[in-house]
């Protein structure tokens, strides 16, 4: 890691670049495979799925012998653990489901908004290393809950051609049933351009490593919807002289240990805070079973010390990490300054992973400083809002005039005269 001391601010946008592979060979790959699925189907799929996730499957549909042998194979203890992160996660997801409220704007004027559920939906859901079956719950739960017609579930398969257990566990506990084993580049364009297997859907959604991430982005291009830009997983951390070494240490590994071109920031106006996190980060890293990867992330990682709180609460926005930690007694005062960010957690007992797993809240968060215009998953994410409005006599006498008047000035008089016919039809009626 990486001390950098009171950098000035015309250096800060260069401090806080995440980890970045070429782009113009992220954009050649994505395209081959992309025209390959549209021309091939299933077969460019099982092609690239032998190519990089080194199995050779016959189809990638899960069946339904597979998943009832995934329920065998989980624990006990991990099903009670999955249900109680189910519940909270549904908790949180329906206190979103806001009734429609109908608003008179003008007298006999009525306006209203109404979700209807996006009506397929693809969900990717990260494997191999570190099958996420935590994200099938996160992205699974509030489909359900906006009653998604088609939920289409892909994840890459492990070395033995299966998914994990746990992936398939969770999908049919919470009623997932279309489950294909099929992952990266080509599980993103089988959801968005069909197969004979995988249906086309709608709107993708799913975090991802930068090749996800650059097929979701140009898929979008192609009219597919998607949830947001979510590559890489990243943390920002801020500590102080009340903040524990050992927990900040254990929530920057927390991060590091997603994979190599994960990110990991601390950020502090204490200096004499950092040998400690540093101590504490060599003796926790040795002890976790994927300390390589871990390793490398921190290479690309920084501990960042800053002159005063509004330099540290200027940068910490300027970043806008998918996750902020602020592991300090007077927690709550900083959080009320944060402007940027995926979801924050507050205080030295709320850990980054509380809400990977089982608070309740969306671990399906924007990175690379997408969280300075986009949020992080919700209700809201799996249904369209169409307005309404209803004019009534009453109504076409008061805001007719304006609407006229507004029309006239754009030079728009097709729009005045829908008006002025049905004013001149009320008024002489």
């Amino acid at each position: 890691m990486k001390i950098i001391k009171y950098p000035n601010r015309s250096t800060w946008n260069e401090l806080l670049k995440r980890p970045e592979i070429d782009r113009s060979e992220l954009e050649s790959v994505v395209t081959k495979i992309f025209n390959d699925i549209k021309n091939n189907g299933d077969k460019a799929v099982l092609n690239y799925t032998f190519k990089y996730d080194k199995v050779k499957l016959s189809t990638i549909i899960v069946s339904e012998g597979e998943i009832a042998e995934a329920k065998k194979l989980v624990n006990d203890s991990l099903k009670k653990a999955i249900t109680e992160a189910r519940n909270n996660i549904e908790r949180f997801h329906i206190s979103q489901n806001i009734p429609t409220k109908i608003i008179e704007t003008t007298q006999g004027v009525k306006c209203w908004q109404k979700s209807t559920p996006i009506k397929k939906v693809g969900l990717y859901v990260p494997g191999g290393t570190a099958p996420l079956f935590s994200t099938v719950l996160m992205l699974g739960i509030p489909a359900m809950i906006a009653r998604c017609k088609e939920i289409v579930l892909c994840s890459p398969p492990g070395k033995d051609g299966k998914l994990a257990p746990s992936i398939l566990y969770t999908a049919d506990l919470i009623g997932i049933k279309k489950i294909f084993k099929t992952g990266g580049v080509q599980a993103i364009g089988a959801m968005a351009f069909g197969t004979e297997s995988v249906p086309k859907v709608y709107k993708i959604f799913g975090p991802g490593n930068q090749y996800v991430m650059a097929a979701k982005q140009k898929v979008n291009l192609e009219g597919i919807a998607i949830d947001m830009p979510a590559g890489p997983s990243e943390v920002a951390v801020i500590a102080d002289k009340t903040s524990n070494p050992a927990y900040v240490a254990s929530d920057l590994l927390a991060q590091a240990e997603h994979g190599k071109d994960s990110q990991v920031i601390l950020f502090t106006t204490e200096a004499g805070i950092i040998q400690d996190v540093l101590k504490e980060l060599d003796q926790q890293l040795v002890e976790l079973p994927r300390k390589d990867i871990a390793s490398v992330a921190l290479e690309n990682s920084k501990a960042i010390i800053l002159g005063n709180e509004v330099d540290l609460m200027d940068m910490v926005n300027e970043y806008a990490p998918e996750h902020l930690i602020i592991s300090i007694d007077d927690a709550e005062k900083l959080g009320d300054k944060v402007l940027n960010a995926g979801s924050v957690f507050l205080g030295h007992l709320t850990p980054e992973s509380a809400g990977d797993y089982a608070s309740g809240t969306n671990h399906t968060l924007p990175t690379k400083g997408f969280a300075k215009a986009y949020n992080g998953v919700n209700l809201d994410s799996f249904v369209k809002k169409i307005t309404f409005q209803q004019i009534s006599e009453n109504g076409i006498f008061n805001i007719g005039p304006t609407i006229e008047m507004m029309a006239m000035e754009e030079n728009l008089y097709g729009h005045k005269n829908s008006i002025s016919i049905r004013l001149n039809k009320v008024i002489n009626k």
